[in-house]
């Protein structure tokens, strides 16, 4: 991995987008599990975020970025209430928040003048899979709004199988959901169905492998 091939993955990953009819969706580049440099090459190649999803790496590569040659982190992982002290200097959006703990423990950690987070649904009824029950979408959005954090979006992961049919679906359930609520962003979508959910209105895609290549071991 290098800043040229970083640079040409990003392009290749924006024709796809743009020929799918979402030219102003949103690239978010999924770091985790890189190294500092991640960061680095994405901002130079044109990404809009950095997504993290372990804790520990987020504290080690803030400590070698400085917040000038930063890109916005949102953090994408599973959330653990546990860890949200150690995150919250550096978490610019939440995108993984789906219960009142997490909730309230963002609205007391962060020092943020703006507290942005996405509520994360599951569609796809896979377990192994962060994210609260449509109908809980409700009240966290109310428990939001009371501890001042501002919910902006709505997030989900596609099904585990990639089926086109079960993909579209997952990914049109949560537009509608983010319209019916009056959420403008909706992050969905990664390397394999980004077609799918620029085409179903995803306004912000999460893509990792296409961009940095095969993944290291974590450190969590």
């Amino acid at each position: 991995m290098d800043q040229n091939s970083v640079s040409q993955a990003v392009a290749e990953i924006r024709g796809r987008i743009d020929r799918a009819g979402g030219a102003h969706v949103a690239l978010v580049a999924v770091t985790k599990t890189f190294g500092s440099d991640a960061w680095r090459f994405a901002r130079v190649a044109g990404c809009d975020a950095v997504g993290e999803n372990y804790a520990q790496e987020v504290v080690a590569k803030a400590a070698e970025v400085a917040v000038t040659d930063r890109l916005p982190v949102h953090f994408i992982g599973q959330l653990q209430t546990n860890k949200v002290k150690m995150l919250a200097d550096f978490i610019d959006v939440w995108q993984s928040v789906d219960r009142v703990s997490v909730i309230t423990e963002i609205a007391k950690r962060s020092k943020k003048p703006l507290i942005e987070a996405f509520i994360q649904v599951n569609l796809t009824d896979e377990p192994d899979k962060g994210g609260c029950d449509p109908s809980e979408v409700g009240s966290l959005l109310e428990v939001a709004r009371d501890s001042g954090v501002a919910i902006t979006g709505l997030m989900t992961v596609g099904p585990t199988s990639g089926e086109p049919t079960q993909t579209r679906l997952a990914f049109r359930k949560l537009r509608t959901m983010a319209n019916d609520f009056g959420l403008q962003q909706c992050s969905m979508g990664m390397t394999g169905d980004l077609e799918i959910a620029v085409e179903e209105g995803s306004t912000m895609v999460r893509i990792g492998s296409a961009i940095f290549g095969n993944r290291p071991s974590p450190t969590r």
